[in-house]
Order: structure tokens, then sequence, then C-alpha cells
């Protein structure tokens, strides 16, 4: 992409050796900006950062050196959304005909949140005019197929390698989101789509770990998973796939996007989440499969 021409637009960090069935995936936390894609926004600095996983990627970090591979975008969601089908297009942001393949009417696209997302949170434009529509095409074409491409090999390598695979889909979310009929806001949610995308075991141990921290831990309310998880989650052929939503507010500042002193004790905390996990299912898949729900 020309917005890209000096930047790597995603990065694969492998461990020396993949020892554990895990691929983790860091979708939203990209933060590079190019001043063309700026430049044609009404929105400027922490405005046009709204939509990120602040610092996700970061707090993730350790997962190749517990034997696990780790993707991560470096383009920002803002610009491209690889957590949607490849073609969820707003005909409304671009001068041109939309190809006829293109799903215009899903609610993330009437919601502003498709592929080429029209909005930041709070319901921001960030478009100062329409976009050509080969500049959304080309978009699909140069990121999101080739992101999606990285992502399904290192999958399909940790099955042949395992004979099962975990995908964990990083992300975070806003520090007001309440949950009905919870008193206390959530610090983590886990999504396995209403158990359809993972072993029920598997996301039980998940939200267990994280409230054995002393996390706000619960599972699928109000975030389930989007296409990722849903895409990629496939428990009867053994590959499960797990959504992490964090609150971002208990490790970075949601004004500034400064991160928060407490930052590394979240990240202590994750990478210990990610040793347990890989603990119980190497003790687990021994005794036997993982199974849907």
């Amino acid at each position: 992409m020309p917005d890209f021409r000096e930047y790597e637009l995603f990065e694969v960090r492998e461990p020396v050796s993949q020892t554990i069935p895990f691929v983790y995936n860091s979708p939203h936390s990209g933060r590079i900006y190019p001043p063309e894609f700026v430049e044609s926004s009404r929105l400027r600095g922490t405005a046009l950062r709204r939509s990120e996983d602040h610092y996700v990627d970061e707090l993730f970090s350790a997962a190749p050196e517990l034997g696990a591979p780790l993707l991560v975008a470096n383009f920002p969601r803002a610009y491209l959304d690889v957590n949607r089908e490849p073609y969820e297009l707003d005909p409304k942001m671009f001068d041109g005909a939309l190809p006829s393949y293109a799903n215009i009417g899903s609610l993330r696209v009437a919601g502003g949140l498709g592929t080429v997302p029209r909005i930041v949170a709070e319901n921001m434009e960030i478009y100062t005019g329409r976009l050509p529509v080969q500049e959304g095409l080309d978009r699909v074409e140069n990121i999101y197929k080739p992101y999606h491409t990285a992502l399904r090999r290192l999958i399909a390598r940790t099955h042949v390698q395992f004979g099962f695979g975990v995908l964990i889909d990083c992300h975070s979310m806003p520090g007001n989101v309440r949950v009905a009929g919870h008193s206390e806001r959530p610090d983590v949610i886990i999504g396995d789509r209403y158990g359809t995308s993972a072993s029920a075991d598997l996301s039980r141990v998940a939200v267990d770990i994280f409230q054995r921290m002393g996390f706000a831990a619960i599972r699928n309310k109000p975030y389930a998973g989007g296409f990722i998880t849903e895409h990629y989650g496939r428990p009867s052929r053994g590959l499960h796939a797990l959504q992490i939503e964090l609150n971002r507010a208990i490790y970075v500042d949601e004004a500034t996007l400064e991160r928060r002193p407490q930052f590394p004790i979240v990240a202590q905390a994750v990478t210990s989440f990610m040793q347990q996990m890989a603990e119980y299912v190497e003790n687990y898949a021994g005794e036997q499969p993982l199974a849907a729900e």
C-alpha cells in the first residue's frame, strides 16, 4: 500500500522453537499512522487512535518466549479492520460502485465499523470525504488478505505439529463497559462464541485463571468474539479460538493513552495467564481431546 510503503504492515514474532499449541494474535494494536492517512482524516492526535487496542501487543509480548508465535498488526484498526469479513464495506464511504460480492448490509457496516471503518469510538467520523472505491478494495487485497494468510499458516502449522491448536485473539475494551447482572465492571471478558469456537472447558479455565489472580472475569457478555474467533474456531477439528478483552482502564489512561504505573503488573498477569493456559492444555490434552460444548 502506498500509505505504508515505509512500514511493515504486520509482523510475526516467532519463538526460537514452537513448544506449545498456541497462536496469539493482536489485530487491533497497530499504531502506525502514515501522514497520507492522517491528512485524509478529520481527526487528529488521540481522537484518531480511539479504536486501538492500546498496547495489547506489549501485554502479550512474552508469547514467543513461552513457545508460541505472536502475530501483530502495525496498521491501525481505523485504517483497516481484519476482524471483519473481507468485504464488509459501506457504499456511502466510496466514490464508485462496490463489487456485487461486498457485504453492504451487515450490522457492523450499518454501525460504521466495517472492514474499512467509517468511524472510531464515540461515533467520530474518520474521513473528510469519500474514498475512491479502488482504495478500499486495495486495502483488502494488499493488507487484509496477506494478514489472514499469515494467520492461517500459523494455525495450520500448529495443528499439524501438535494435532490441535488454540488461537488466542487479543483485544482491549473501553473502561466504561458494564454488564447487566454484574455489580462490578469486568476486567476481562473471554469470548468463545457461546461455546461454538472453543471447548467449553478451555474457556472456563481461562476465566478461572484470571479470577484466581483477582480480576473480575466473565464469559461472552457483551463480547462473545468477532470474525476471527468465529472463522477460525473449529473445535470438532481440534482448532479452538478464544477472544480476550482486557479492560484498558486498568493499564492505560484513556484520555492521554499513556501507560498507567500498573502496566507492568497487568503485563505480568497476562504472562502468567499464558503460562497457566499452556500448562492446562499440556496436562489435559494427554487425557482426552478438548471437546466443544
